[in-house]
């Protein structure tokens, strides 16, 4: 039997380590999206991504009409409506790219008018972003990592990811409180700025009265 030098090392992690390692190594990085596309509709995908992340999917038409795989057309599109990707009349695609805005990054199916039949489209879309988009067999190879290192490397990636997430949240945050802030103070301003004028128009009502009144000579 071959003896792994990393074992007595791995022995010596505290509990909620080995919990993280055992979670990276055999839980999933993303889930598959199945979209179920009409005839004649569009079908949709988003996610709020913050900027700088790395956003990789691969999709494919797993359904089949009269023994023909079915065509589809795809064009995703940034927060800002730039053109990110964009096929048509094709049955599985990739596409890639790396977030330069932060914001909400949307992916629309639609069947293709050429396809034949009445039924729905069966796409599946593998949807990966930042640390789940990593080629982890490349970084191995090419930094000789194996076994509890390369698991090590991974964690360290997810709490970079994680860590910048929560900045981003905090950004987020803060933007929204700041406008928040100058909306609370706009609306104090104008709040007093209506009651000096409804106590000036009150006063000039009591002035053109008391006016009216001693002119008519009944005060």
């Amino acid at each position: 039997m071959i003896k792994d030098s990393n074992v007595p090392m791995a022995m010596t992690f505290p509990p909620f380590l080995v919990v993280l390692l055992l979670a990276l190594s055999t839980g999933p990085l993303c889930d598959a999206i199945w979209l179920n596309i009409p005839k004649t509709g569009t079908k949709c995908v988003s996610e709020e991504i913050h900027s700088n992340v790395v956003v990789l999917s691969d999709y494919v038409v797993v359904s089949v009409e009269d023994g023909q795989t079915a065509t589809i057309a795809v064009k995703v599109t940034s927060p800002y409506g730039n053109n990110l990707h964009h096929r048509e009349n094709v049955t599985y695609g990739r596409f890639a790219f790396t977030t330069e805005e932060a914001g909400n990054y949307l992916a629309c199916f639609w069947s293709d008018n050429r396809t034949r039949g009445s039924g729905e489209v069966v796409v599946n879309i593998d949807w990966k972003t930042g640390i789940a988009a990593k080629d982890w067999e490349s970084v191995a190879r090419k930094e000789k990592l194996q076994g509890v290192e390369l698991e090590l490397r991974k964690l360290e990636g997810a709490v970079e990811a994680i860590h910048e997430n929560l900045l981003y949240l905090k950004s987020r945050e803060a933007e929204r409180r700041s406008t928040s802030e100058t909306t609370n103070a706009r609306v104090a301003w104008f709040s007093i700025m209506s009651l000096g004028i409804c106590i000036v128009v009150s006063g000039l009502q009591v002035w053109y009265l008391k006016r009216f009144f001693q002119k008519k000579k009944l005060i």
